[in-house]
């Protein structure tokens, strides 16, 4: 009794952000979250407050601490001062360190954040790029983004003197020195061993499930897959 719930108080964000819940639902009332999703942030926080192993183990293997948007509405409402978003936030790195994130369907999707934005910062020093925000993977986008994607030189151009090169100003080429200080950043703090600890665990996910490794065919399951259960 108590394990995963010690573990989670390891972490500053839920010694900040759970301090006296009284239950009293005004989290769940103003979360957009639970608007849409099946998704109760004060039921989370309630069974947070039980240091039940098998209960916080059910959370961490679920789908549910993945609707939060960390909007933080909660956050500034509560009577009581706890910060229910917080607690979700250390629910969630606790899931991926212990690689019980793979066992839900949004859960897995931390694969293709992490291949999609993660990745690229490494490679890039931006979160996204342009030409990271592919077509046919964002078909929302519509037709005016495949014309931009494809042109992306000359209309960038119009806003940028150095898009795609080295130099000062928004879009530019991040200079090799500059690339190699953000992967010191993510190997002295932690964030490359995090990365390789979210490939580890899909990797073994993706063979339970039949496939041949966390391959690319793995990834765009978990990127494009919804069950329609979670409404």
């Amino acid at each position: 009794m108590g394990k995963y719930f010690d573990m989670l108080a390891e972490d500053v964000r839920l010694r900040e952000g759970l301090k006296a819940c009284m239950n009293c639902g005004v989290c769940t009332a103003v979360c957009p979250a639970a608007e849409f999703y099946n998704y109760d942030p004060r039921q989370i926080v309630a069974i947070v407050q039980t240091r039940d192993d098998d209960e916080i183990e059910r959370l961490l293997k679920s789908d549910v601490i993945w609707y939060c948007g960390e909007c933080m509405s909660c956050r500034p409402r509560c009577p009581r001062g706890n910060t229910p978003g917080y607690v979700i936030q250390a629910l969630r790195t606790l899931s991926q360190r212990l690689g019980l994130f793979v066992e839900s369907e949004k859960g897995r999707q931390q694969l293709a954040l992490k291949r999609l934005i993660g990745d690229n910062i490494l490679r890039t020093g931006y979160c996204l790029t342009p030409k990271n925000i592919r077509p046919e993977m964002h078909p929302e986008q519509g037709r005016v983004w495949e014309w931009i994607y494809e042109n992306d030189e000359d209309v960038y151009a119009l806003f940028s003197d150095c898009y795609g090169k080295e130099g000062a100003g928004a879009l530019r080429r991040i200079d090799q020195e500059s690339l190699d200080e953000i992967h010191r950043i993510f190997e002295v703090s932690g964030g490359k061993a995090f990365y390789d600890n979210i490939e580890l665990h899909s990797e073994r996910k993706a063979r339970e499930m039949g496939y041949e490794g966390a391959t690319d065919e793995y990834m765009m399951e978990t990127y494009t897959y919804n069950s329609e259960n979670h409404y």
